[in-house]
């Protein structure tokens, strides 16, 4: 026997061990899925993944790529859901969107993904609770907040952030013709714009057509090949309507990522590496917002970006939505939102969830 089968014979060991101790781990879940079935507790513990990620971390000591470990552990942990009964992961549809891809990455292949049409039928079913978690954007890198998502949680009774998870944005050029064939290029008009340098060096004669998602253009791109249609949009899209991925990473920012919020019911407790959500209002005082943000400097609180939004239900009143550092129920935000509340018209905290 050579080397290689030697070694070949090492690696069939090592992969029963491993799927040994997956069954272990498994068993010891399904028990964990059983209590929490009796006490109600969530399935989906933010916090408790959080501290996964580290010591996962900690345990690689940078031997495998952090990245891809992560991703396997995903999977694990996404079947360790199953086990405990399952669950039900509502995002923006359709099939292949940055949702849908940000919803896979966070809670992996094992839970049922439900595309919803809308923003307001994605929170309608969470609030309704025909999904336990809904998947939306909440922030771009270069667009900022996005707003459907804020103004929805602002108006909801239960509904907050219990976790996010950042998804870089890698359009492609995706097509069933040749290159030089393309005349047409279909895509949503946010794609169309991340993409509008590249589509002036790369095709100045193309027309540009926008389509109400990546999903349809796609659609159309696949059965108007014959007529060099084309469209932009994710690998995953492109797999689901079997499109050929004639060029990856065409946006003009190469660094574009949408943080995506989890939205549910739950109250996600302190990791020591939190973020909170905060919407707010202030007084038409001269200074008024001034003496807020000077609150969170007082306290040592990092703000992390702000933004202002008219108030849906009052005419020419502001609401100001801003993202600090800490939790809600630890110090020192604990305390600076106490005083908040003594001397704002308004402070609601849309949820707090860690940073990782």
């Amino acid at each position: 026997m050579d080397e290689i089968e030697q070694l070949r014979g090492q690696i069939d060991r090592v992969d029963a061990s491993i799927v040994e101790l997956l069954k272990e781990r498994m068993q010891y879940v399904h028990r964990v899925g059983e209590i929490k079935a009796t006490d109600g507790s969530n399935l989906f513990v933010p916090e408790r993944e959080s501290a996964q990620r580290e010591k996962l971390a900690r345990l690689n000591a940078g031997v495998l790529p952090d990245e891809a470990l992560l991703r396997i552990y995903r999977q694990i942990i996404s079947c360790g859901y199953l086990l405990e009964g399952g669950l039900r992961v509502g995002y923006l549809g359709p099939e292949g969107t940055w949702s849908h891809q940000a919803a896979l990455a966070r809670f992996g292949e094992s839970v049922t993904l439900l595309p919803l049409p809308s923003f307001s039928h994605l929170f309608d079913a969470a609030e309704r609770g025909e999904v336990d978690y809904a998947v939306a954007p909440i922030e771009n890198n270069t667009a900022g907040f996005v707003t459907q998502t804020m103004d929805l949680l602002m108006d909801s009774a239960d509904l907050r952030i219990c976790a996010q998870h950042m998804q870089g944005v890698q359009n492609c050029l995706l097509a069933n013709c040749e290159r030089e064939e393309i005349r047409t290029i279909y895509s949503h008009p946010q794609v169309l714009g991340q993409c509008r340098l590249w589509l002036q060096q790369n095709f100045p004669n193309a027309e540009q057509i926008s389509s109400a998602s990546t999903a349809a253009a796609a659609k159309l791109a696949n059965a108007e090949a014959a007529k060099g249609v084309a469209a932009l949009g994710s690998r995953l899209v492109g797999e689901i309507n079997n499109l050929r991925v004639l060029e990856a990473n065409i946006q003009d920012n190469v660094t574009n990522t949408t943080r995506f919020a989890v939205i549910g019911r739950q109250h996600t407790r302190p990791t020591g590496k939190d973020r909170t959500t905060i919407c707010f209002g202030v007084p038409h005082v001269p200074g008024s917002l001034a003496d807020v943000l000077l609150r969170f400097k007082e306290h040592g609180i990092n703000i992390y970006c702000i933004d202002s939004r008219p108030a849906r239900h009052m005419s020419w009143e502001y609401l100001f939505y801003i993202d600090v550092e800490g939790h809600e129920a630890a110090e020192p935000l604990q305390g600076c939102l106490d005083e908040l509340r003594h001397g704002s018209p308004m402070v609601k905290v849309l949820g707090s969830y860690p940073e990782l």
